[in-house]
């Protein structure tokens, strides 16, 4: 074969691979728009597909993720209604004790009147109602025991002050112009052999848990039988 057909023949085949590799770089940039390598492009385009379609695991598992915490949202708001039912199961009440005997809803010697009512002799047995009422413009409440003496107009003591009898009793809520009560408690002349007590002509109180003191005429309650107490606080004068 002469040079020139080598040539010739040679020339050939360049040009056709040419031909070859720009019709392959053609189609290539067909596909992605751009001319850039078409690895990356189609690995891209199968992800996208799995988020749209959520075909795969992989892309499920991440797209699942969202949809529980949104299914989530449901669970939440059962747990928020049974919050609300728990609250709404606690007593009203409870939450009227519970702020019943803070300082600023205590009734107070400055909110209220006191006053001794009338005896109540049975049995040898003398009770006095000792009725606090509220004269205040808001509601106050009481609970315990008052401390209570009995003293002579100059200040001086007769005999001791009154022993507790009985249970402390519960929170007694008075709105203006309620009253509530304690008992004080003697006996009849006679019926120890215990001597009686001078004639009193004040008495001294405290009300329950309170440091200011109040005063109300004794009525010339006279102690006797070493006898004298009082008993908690309840709802109402009785007199």
């Amino acid at each position: 074969m002469s040079l020139t057909t080598k040539t010739l023949g040679r020339g050939r085949r360049v040009a056709a691979g040419s031909l070859i590799a720009v019709a392959a770089l053609t189609l290539t940039a067909c596909q992605d728009g751009t001319g850039a390598a078409s690895r990356p492009s189609s690995a891209a385009a199968p992800a996208t597909s799995q988020e749209a379609g959520g075909g795969a695991k992989p892309s499920g598992s991440t797209a699942g993720g969202p949809q529980r915490s949104a299914g989530g949202e449901r669970p939440s708001a059962n747990s928020a209604s049974a919050g609300s039912k728990a609250k709404g199961n606690v007593p009203s009440s409870t939450k009227s004790h519970a702020s019943a005997m803070t300082a600023s809803d205590r009734c107070t010697a400055n909110n209220m009147s006191l006053r001794l009512g009338a005896s109540d002799i049975g049995a040898g047995n003398i009770h006095y109602p000792l009725i606090f009422t509220n004269k205040g413009k808001k509601a106050c409440t009481l609970r315990g025991f008052p401390g209570v003496s009995l003293i002579q107009r100059d200040g001086s003591p007769v005999g001791k002050p009154a022993t507790r009898e009985g249970g402390p009793g519960g929170v007694v809520r008075l709105q203006p112009g309620q009253s509530a009560h304690a008992v004080l408690h003697t006996v009849n002349e006679g019926v120890s052999d215990t001597p009686c007590w001078s004639r009193s002509q004040i008495v001294f109180v405290y009300p329950p848990g309170s440091k200011e003191s109040m005063t109300t005429g004794s009525r010339g309650l006279r102690v006797c039988g070493g006898r004298f107490d009082v008993t908690a606080v309840e709802a109402g004068s009785l007199g």
